[in-house]
Order: C-alpha cells, then structure tokens, then sequence
C-alpha cells in the first residue's frame, strides 16, 4: 500500500522548508533508511531519510521549490500502483485549505457584497498570483529585498530567481514558483516589510493590477505604493541627487549582489569602476575580488592630492588639515536585528550581577601539554574551561536554572552552550550532557560544532536547550568582560586571556600565569553567595586539573 510522505517538521519552530536536492527519481527503489532529499530550514541543510520500503512514485516539491509543513512531498508505494486517489485527495484538501485562506483573507479585509455594487470584484483573475513576503527563518519577524533580479514588464518563468531576500539569519534567493509576466512590484530594493507583506504580482500581460490589490486590499501595500510615489517624485525644495551604492551618477543602475556590494564597501571599492560577469552585467564576488584599480584612477587621484596640498614656507605655522566630512548608513542585517532585540530583552528583563575572580593557570598549562602529548589528543583551555563548569553545576545546581515567572525550573542535565562568532552575527552551538563527556570528547565536539556554524550547517537541534553559555574571548587578547545573559539560563561564564605576570606564591613574588574569568548571573534565580561558590568550585578545578580526570 502506498505510504504518503508529508514535508517533515525538522524543528520544533519550523513552518516550511525547500527541497534543496532530490536524491532519488520517480522510478527508484527505496530502502528504509535511504535518503531521499536535502531540505533546507532557516538554520542549516537536512538529509532526510525514508522511513519506508517500495517505489518512488510521485515527487510533489520540485528541486528548489518550498512549502509549508505537512504538504505533499512525495509517494512511496508498490511499481506501477494507482496513487491518483492519494493525489486527488491531496488536491482537494489543498483547494479546501486555499478557500478558507481566501476566505479568511476577504473578512480580514472588510470585503463585502457592497463591493459588487460599486463595480470592484472581489475575484483575482484567474492565472494572477499574489507573491507574500516569504518567512525563511522561525525567527523572521520581517525581511529587506537585498535586490530584485527581474523587473516590472519581465517575463518570469517556474524556478527564477524573483529577488534576494535579507533575512535575521542571512541573504537568500528567493525564487519565483509561478510562470507570467511580473506586474508589480510592491516592496522596493532596500525596503523591510513584514511577512506576507504583498511581494509582487505575477500574472498575464495587461492584468489590470489596480483591480488585483483592490481585490486584496492591504494598507500596508498602500503605504508602499504611497511611499514609491513620493520616491519617484522630485523634491521641489532641493536639487541634490541621491547616490548609493546601487546608483550612478548618471542615473544609470548598477546591479551587484549583497555579497560583493559588502566586500565593496569594505575594501572601498566604487562600484562604477566595476564591470560585472554576472547575467546581466551584474556584479558578482568575483568581480570585487579581481577588480584593479584603472591606473588612470590611480594617476588622478595623486593629480588631486598634489594639487590639494598646501604650499608651506618655512617660517609659516603648520596648516590645520581640512576635509570634508562624510559618512555611510548600512541597513541592518536581520541577524543583527534579532540579536539585538533578543540581548536588549535579557539586559532589561533579568537583573544582571557580575563576579570575577583571577585563577592560577601555572598546572592547566602544564596538564595541557601532558595531554597534547599523547597520539591523536588536542585538548584546548577552552575546552578545560568547559568541562570544569559542567562538573561545577553539577555541585552547584541552582546555577543550572532558569527563571519561569511563577516557577524556577531546575534542569537535571547539564547542556552547556559555547559561543561562536560567525558573519554578521553570533551563535550557540550546544553541548548536550556535557558532564558526561571526557576532555578529548569535549575538544572533538566544540571543534566540529563550531566548524559548522561558521558555514551555517547546524541543525537547529544543535543550537537549542543549552542550561549554561561560556563565552571565550581570550584567543582575541581580551584581558576581562562581562557578557549578557543568554535567556533562558540563569548564568553566562566570560573567559579572558591567559597572562603570565609577577605573582605572589609562598610569599615570594614569581613569575605566573592567570586567567580572569567573570560569572554573569540573574539574580532572580541566583544569589551572590551561590554565584561566588560556584566560581569558588570552579577555580579549584582549573587550578588542579587532574580531578577533572577522575
């Protein structure tokens, strides 16, 4: 009997995903425990495997293509198997899903049968498709249109790439899953909407695209038409033109993707000088990366500042220097939205305290190279770091808490976080009962973790459900800081430099090597004298590293 196969809920905030690659045709033999295909989340890229035997008989998400959880995404059943009942019932269960959308929608809107007295039909004209802001990410509140790669008039095919959305975790592709003309546009390149902001409309030639909108009334999509019009329009009260980063001079666009425009603006290259090999003359990474400046440029430019420079005699005071000042605004990822509206949320919400102490790291050097040592072993101080915190809440459990308004929660496992910077952003990749985990074990993990997250390839179970965070700055030379608290833990541990210094052992001033370490902590949940006796604990497994081995 044929087994439906629904778009899986990869994680617990997932809404839809896209099938990045299919690995088997209609046709193949599969095997429990086959992958069948990479679906994309917001977070990482996930092989999916078939819990079932039998035929691949039907594919309902192309390559490419997304679409909500629990849709169709494909049919496995004995060769040669009547499925059309299955598609049909899928059918009219999607039509009877549309409907009710529909119908949603149009109270939502305030249409009624008023509207037909007045001559505005309440129907979207069969072929036209109303493109909503997608939500790529369980996160995405909003997302900006990095660049829109079709215009108003083109024709737009199944599968192409409408525009390039900006999303909090990162910068998308967002294709077109309908083919017809584009009629409108209704978020501009640079703009931020919400989701299922109206996107644009595609459709056949001539669709009276007024009609459309006034089928679907939006506010905000008049807010949008509105603010275009004064954009298109001329200032009379001034003359000066706009320039930007995707505007010539001379009114001529230029077309460059986010990544080369941000390698750009950092290397700061003028993207006029630019000439792009992408579709289109688009200018792409390579392009910014291979780009040399012309030596015309380079020859009129010491031309102007030979003839800029002042003229000095020698009795003359010094000339002050002058210039013009100048600046740049850069839109906000929505990365860095999100972390911003997440952190601001923990420093305004949990009443932070912080306790520092100095720890003596002479035996943590030494017990490192005794375990470097040995064949296939790498043990870093961070690692050390986050083994003695694990075995520390274990003795110390209110630490290990988090604050539930009514109810302190108080986790019997110990799943600790390690912070990694990454582009654009920051995230925590976590440690799963940890207290479990050897030295060796703990090095492994945090190295492939972390590898994984600076390329985005983490699982979102993997950056869930921490009880703990330690944050490591002491590669950089940061000496001590203190770091926000990373809700819902109660704590966050801030790691400094190891520093070799004069030290007082045996009263005699040596030479020694200290690490300051800082405890941040929510007082709601721990006090000051837990918090001192967890760090307490701490020290003296850093400071004796051999009774983390037992």
């Amino acid at each position: 009997m044929a087994e439906v196969i629904n778009m899986p809920r990869l994680s617990d905030t997932m809404e839809e995903g896209t099938v990045a690659k299919w690995l088997k045709n209609v046709g193949d033999k599969i095997e429990e425990g086959d992958i069948l295909a990479e679906i994309e989340t917001d977070k990482a890229t996930m092989e999916f495997e078939s819990f079932h035997e039998g035929t691949l008989l039907h594919i309902g998400i192309a390559e490419g293509d997304g679409a909500p959880v629990d849709t169709l995404l494909a049919i496995i059943g004995d060769e040669g198997e009547d499925i059309s009942s299955l598609l049909n019932g899928n059918q009219g269960t999607s039509e009877k899903v549309e409907t009710q959308e529909v119908t949603k929608a149009t109270e939502e809107a305030g249409i009624t049968t008023a509207n037909k007295e007045t001559g505005v039909s309440n129907e979207i004209p069969e072929g036209v498709e109303i493109i909503k802001m997608p939500r790529l990410s369980d996160t995405m509140e909003e997302g900006t249109v990095a660049a829109w790669l079709k215009k108003v008039g083109d024709e737009v095919e199944e599968g192409d790439i409408l525009a390039e959305i900006e999303t909090d975790k990162a910068t998308m592709e967002f294709e077109s899953f309908y083919s017809g003309n584009l009629l409108y546009i209704g978020i501009q390149e640079g703009e931020s909407a919400p989701v299922d902001e109206v996107l644009a409309i595609i459709g056949p030639a001539g669709t009276d695209v007024e009609a459309v909108l006034q089928a679907k009334p939006d506010s905000k999509t008049e807010a949008a038409a509105t603010s275009e019009t004064e954009k298109t329009v001329p200032s009379e009260d001034t003359n000066k033109e706009v320039k930007d980063d995707k505007q010539l001079e001379s009114g001529q666009r230029v077309f460059v993707s986010p990544l080369a425009r941000k390698i750009a603006i950092e290397k700061g290259i003028d993207l006029a000088d630019v000439k792009g090999s992408g579709d289109h003359g688009r200018i792409v990474k390579r392009d910014i990366e291979n780009f040399v400046p012309s030596a015309k440029a380079a020859v009129s430019s010491e031309v102007a500042e030979t003839k800029t420079a002042p003229e000095r005699q020698v009795t003359a005071p010094p000339m002050l220097p002058t210039g013009e000042e100048h600046f740049e605004e850069v839109k906000n990822s929505q990365m860095r939205k999100v972390i911003a509206k997440r952190l601001s949320e923990s420093k305004f919400t949990a009443p932070h305290y912080y306790l520092m102490i100095e720890v003596d790291m002479d035996n943590a050097i030494s017990s490192r190279e005794k375990i470097n040592g040995l064949p296939d072993t790498k043990v870093s101080f961070n690692d050390m770091v986050v083994k003695a915190c694990a075995m520390a809440l274990k003795k110390h459990p209110q630490v290990n808490t988090s604050w539930n308004g009514d109810t302190t929660r108080y986790n019997q496992h110990i799943h600790i976080g390690v912070a990694v910077a990454v582009d654009d952003g920051l995230v925590v990749p976590v440690l799963r009962f940890t207290d479990q985990l050897s030295l060796t074990q703990i090095g492994t993990s945090v190295k492939d973790l972390a590898g994984r997250a600076r390329v985005k390839k983490l699982t979102p179970a993997e950056m869930e459900g921490s009880t703990f965070t330690v944050s490591n700055l002491g590669m950089f030379g940061i000496l001590e800081f203190t770091s926000i608290i990373n809700q819902p833990n109660s704590a966050i541990l801030s790691v400094g430099a190891i520093v070799e210094k004069p030290v007082v052992k045996d009263g005699q001033i040596v030479v020694g090597n200290t690490m300051k370490i800082s405890l941040a902590c929510d007082h709601r949940t721990v006090d000051g004298a837990t918090g001192a006796q967890f760090l307490q604990t701490l020290r003296a497994y850093l400071e004796n590293p051999v009774t983390m081995l037992a």
